[in-house]
């Protein structure tokens, strides 16, 4: 993926998320010089496997892996620090070394107690189906001017009056939802207090950095969190989170010129899934939902949440294509197929005898479509040892070649399993 006129890489997930960027990003990493989370929150999981270790990684890029690769939290990332030490905490503990190779944007808005407390009070969150982390919260403060930086930190006076006003916030809206919690801000002063004594000696001008380390030829991988589907721009809104989670985002949440941007790699699942409420055209009925939930370990990596699935819907890809500029697509777990007779890849959706081939943008037309399926026969044999694409079955070969003709995007990787070994360069 890096090469000489492939410095800048940017990979993001092209359907509802939890599509298996971890674990590409982690393979890629190993060329990488600088890993970067550009957007998301400590909602967000992946799920890294090494030898029979298995690391689950919520903030921090899963380069920090990979020894001498430098890694980085951009100004997009709203960080919840209590979480993020005890992430890195973690990390030392398994032998992971971690010192002088993390760096956090002193730009980066703070996810703070009380957002948690409003996000898990607030009936509005249980009905997108949020992951009740303050993730949305901690946008809202950002977008209305009273959030509090990393920098911050770094003055207690003024952090104190921000804190205040966050708080203030905070208490009115617990009000109105009828709430008995309330916030004290000396708590969350004593806490950030606490927290600012390993946060502000690893926060640093990270867009600066980065900048200066693409001038001198570095490679340099943005990984975000979510997926397509899933930005408040251009995913399923309101069913969506509180950032960018396309491409696009990756220049303004690293604080990196979007012309930098050589390669951007979508990652998907050989199937659809997504967690929460919101459409999902492909869904499967009973009891194929529940035997594909159990062939892909289908539960959130964070939350423990049982994902929905369907069939690989085309459409949706073929949109993340569009909106994000892929010039290559990831698939992953295709091994998680081998075992079924019969598999479907949605084409089209039809409704009051209209016939739609591009994906709406209004959730109130994915709610009345029926899906357009084209069938094609299961390999009912084991893709696990496969190493090259002419290992695969010829029936897993078709389904592919079908995947990357609707998706008009190269599938570049598959991968059949959780190791490192087990993704296939095309």
């Amino acid at each position: 993926m890096f090469d000489q006129d492939r410095r800048t890489v940017v990979v993001v997930g092209a359907q509802w998320g939890d599509e298996g960027k971890g674990k590409l990003v982690d393979v890629l990493a190993e060329r990488a010089d600088w890993v970067v989370r550009y957007q998301g929150g400590a909602n967000a999981g992946h799920t890294v496997h090494i030898g029979d270790r298995s690391f689950v990684l919520h903030q921090i890029p899963s380069g920090i892996l990979h020894p001498g690769v430098r890694c980085a939290i951009g100004n997009g990332v709203v960080l919840d620090p209590d979480t993020l030490f005890d992430e890195i905490d973690e990390l030392v503990h398994d032998g992971v070394d971690v010192e002088g190779r993390l760096y956090v944007s002193e730009r980066a808005h703070l996810v703070l107690p009380y957002h948690k407390i409003v996000d898990s009070e607030s009936q509005a969150s249980k009905e997108i189906g949020t992951t009740g982390r303050g993730i949305g919260m901690a946008y809202e403060d950002k977008v209305a001017r009273r959030g509090v930086r990393v920098l911050d930190l770094k003055h207690p006076v003024r952090l104190r009056a921000l804190v205040e006003r966050g708080a203030a916030h905070a208490n009115e809206q617990l009000t109105r939802f009828g709430s008995d919690r309330r916030v004290d801000v000396d708590e969350v002063m004593t806490l950030l207090e606490r927290l600012a004594e390993r946060l502000v000696p690893i926060s640093d001008d990270v867009g600066l950095i980065l900048h200066r380390a693409m001038r001198n030829g570095a490679a340099v991988l943005l990984e975000g969190a979510q997926g397509s589907l899933l930005d408040i721009d251009h995913g399923t809104y309101p069913f969506v989170t509180s950032s960018n989670t396309t491409s696009g985002g990756a220049a303004v949440g690293a604080g990196v010129a979007v012309t930098a941007i050589d390669t951007v790699l979508g990652v998907v699942k050989a199937y659809t899934t997504r967690v929460g409420n919101g459409p999902l055209p492909t869904e499967l009925e009973e009891p194929l939902q529940s035997e594909m939930r159990r062939l892909g370990n289908e539960f959130g990596a964070t939350t423990g949440r049982a994902r929905r699935c369907g069939w690989f819907d085309a459409l949706v890809v073929r949109y993340a294509a569009r909106v994000n500029g892929l010039t290559d697509l990831a698939v992953t777990k295709l091994d998680v197929l081998d075992t079924l007779d019969r598999l479907a890849i949605c084409t089209g959706y039809e409704a009051d005898g209209a016939l739609y081939e591009e994906f709406p943008g209004d959730v109130a037309d994915l709610e009345q479509i029926t899906p357009r399926y084209e069938w094609f026969d299961g390999w009912q044999r084991s893709t696990a040892e496969a190493r090259a694409i002419t290992d695969l079955p010829t029936e897993a070969r078709r389904y592919l070649d079908r995947v990357e003709e609707l998706c008009e995007t190269r599938i570049t990787y598959v991968s059949v399993g959780t190791r490192r070994d087990q993704i296939i360069g095309l």
